[in-house]
């Protein structure tokens, strides 16, 4: 069982590593670098060489069933999902078989009317207290539920 963070623009590693520590999980770290490596030795930070996706891609390879992925992209979910990972977001939302179709659809749908109005400014909503909250409750779960499929 391992935990891997999508740890580019993540505001969720510190809480991350603090709940994994606690159930003795190896966490992995994956980013294009620039992250201030941790001194735990259940965290290991994956520098991958810059390039597209490549974060992406060295978590969906390895990422399966009894593991949990914290990732804020949705194509990344996806695959992590189709290969029986838990997948959370940030705000703590639980990524599943039944809503990742749906997911992807309003992620599509979105860029397409981002792309249609380049003069459409700003994004989501900011990050708060509260989707931490909800992070870290998710997590806890997220890793008792796949303590107890081992």
């Amino acid at each position: 069982m391992s935990l891997y963070i999508d740890a580019d623009a993540c505001p969720v590693k510190a809480e991350a590593e603090r709940v994994a520590t606690r159930h003795g999980v190896q966490m992995y770290v994956v980013s294009n670098g620039g992250l201030r490596p941790s001194q735990n030795p259940l965290v290991e930070m994956v520098f991958v060489p810059d390039g597209p996706d490549a974060a992406d891609m060295w978590i969906a390879e390895r990422a399966g069933p009894g593991d949990v992925v914290v990732t804020g992209d949705i194509p990344l979910a996806a695959k992590c999902v189709e290969a029986g990972a838990e997948v959370l977001k940030h705000n703590g939302e639980r990524l599943t078989q039944a809503n990742i179709g749906n997911v992807l659809a309003t992620r599509d749908l979105m860029a397409d009317l981002r792309a249609a109005d380049p003069f459409r400014q700003g994004g989501g909503r900011a990050f708060s207290k509260a989707d931490r909250s909800r992070f870290l409750d998710a997590l806890e779960r997220a890793l008792r539920a796949a303590k107890s499929k081992r």
